[in-house]
């Protein structure tokens, strides 16, 4: 037992037994692939195997019952924020909302709420999601907190190939496979997982792929140093640029521009997962029960957003950007005697604070064919210059 796993709480011995199903499952991946996979490919097949992986099993991912707790969990004012931006493009382009990866559902109901406070309702708010699990979450949500708004709400396996309004995502890009190198006595190598006495363990081995390799060019040349590189994430807004005709694509995570994130203090990475509210530092634990992520290299989004032939149309924190969209009024809206102000109170210090989620997470927002003025978010400070 390795001893990370002594130290975490136990799982059940239902979701035991469906990720020995999902490590049975990548054993048989890795022996047809020759022994090795690279750790995109076993970072797919843990989260996304139908069925048994994380995002694609039935385990609860979200909240206090969960693994971890999202913005949206923390306050509806978030939504809330995010739909002034949003209501903002729908003024000028018109269209939809299309969200990515809705979680709990909770994000869509803060927004549709807000949306129609502010008379700005879309005909349909759509959302992209791959698990049917999350999907009737999903739908229960919105009959809980907005039952009225529910029925404008649509469901979608796959982009749309021409889309006009608002994509919105929150914390998806983390969630995307990456791909981890490591220098090795001078030579790139690129990570992946084999099996060793029936095991999951890291392997290396030299890289010949030249995208990577020019990725890796641009890092600290120091021995030993191992980061990641999010080729799927780049896809990914890539694919929404060629489905965007005309609005806006608004993305929040956790992460750094490439300065930051390449930096030779940050030697070992940012891959993480997430367990019962734990951090842990093996991404072999409990596969299937785990969350595995890593940061996201904004200048690396903000490059594949320009190869789509998308404007930039800013960057910056999460706490300038909710602020920006008037947070704090409506938060002063609120009975300040009230347990839902105190509550919210300290839901803003989370959201807000720069030692918690305030400066960690950044928004990042595309565009195509819009000419009116900057978005709500965006107006006060704008750090696209560190991309």
């Amino acid at each position: 037992m390795r001893q990370q796993e002594a130290q975490l709480p136990a799982p059940s011995a239902e979701a035991l037994a469906s990720s020995q199903q999902l490590l049975a499952h990548i054993a048989t991946q890795i022996t047809a692939a020759g022994g090795w996979i690279s750790f995109a490919d076993y970072m797919r097949l843990a989260l996304y195997s139908p069925g048994l992986g994380y995002y694609t099993g039935g385990a609860a991912k979200f909240g206090t019952a969960g693994d971890f707790i999202t913005a949206p969990g923390l306050s509806p004012l978030f939504g809330g924020a995010l739909a002034h931006t949003i209501s903002h493009v729908l003024a000028e382009a018109g269209g939809t909302v299309l969200e990515i990866g809705a979680g709990t559902g909770q994000l869509a109901a803060q927004i549709l709420a807000e949306l129609e406070r502010l008379e700005q309702l879309p005909a349909q708010y759509a959302i992209l999601e791959l698990s049917a699990e999350l999907q009737e979450r999903q739908l229960a949500t919105l009959r809980t907190l907005v039952p009225h708004l529910a029925e404008r709400v649509v469901w979608l396996e796959r982009l749309p190939a021409e889309f006009t309004g608002v994509m919105v995502g929150n914390e998806v890009l983390d969630a995307m496979p990456c791909e981890v190198m490591q220098l090795v006595d001078g030579v790139w190598q690129r990570r992946g997982v084999c099996l060793t006495d029936g095991q999951l363990s890291w392997a290396n081995r030299p890289c010949q792929d030249p995208v990577l390799l020019a990725h890796c060019a641009r890092w600290p040349q120091i021995d030993g140093y191992c980061s990641e590189i999010q080729l799927e994430a780049q896809g990914f807004i890539r694919a929404l640029g060629q489905s965007l005709q005309r609005g806006l694509i608004l993305m929040l995570d956790y992460g750094f521009p490439a300065g930051e994130f390449y930096h030779p203090e940050r030697r070992m990475g940012t891959l993480i997962g997430h367990y019962r509210h734990h951090t842990v530092h093996d991404p072999f634990f409990h596969p299937g029960l785990t969350d595995l992520t890593c940061h996201v290299d904004f200048s690396a989004m903000y490059t594949a957003a320009d190869q789509a032939g998308l404007a930039l149309d800013g960057y910056t924190s999460q706490a300038s950007y909710l602020i920006d969209c008037g947070i704090l009024e409506q938060a002063r809206q609120l009975d300040s005697k009230s347990v839902e102000y105190l509550r919210t109170a300290a839901a803003l210090q989370k959201l807000l604070g720069h030692a918690e989620m305030g400066e960690l997470f950044k928004a990042i927002a595309f565009s195509r064919g819009l000419s009116g003025p900057t978005a709500p978010g965006f107006r006060q400070q704008d750090r696209s210059g560190e991309l």
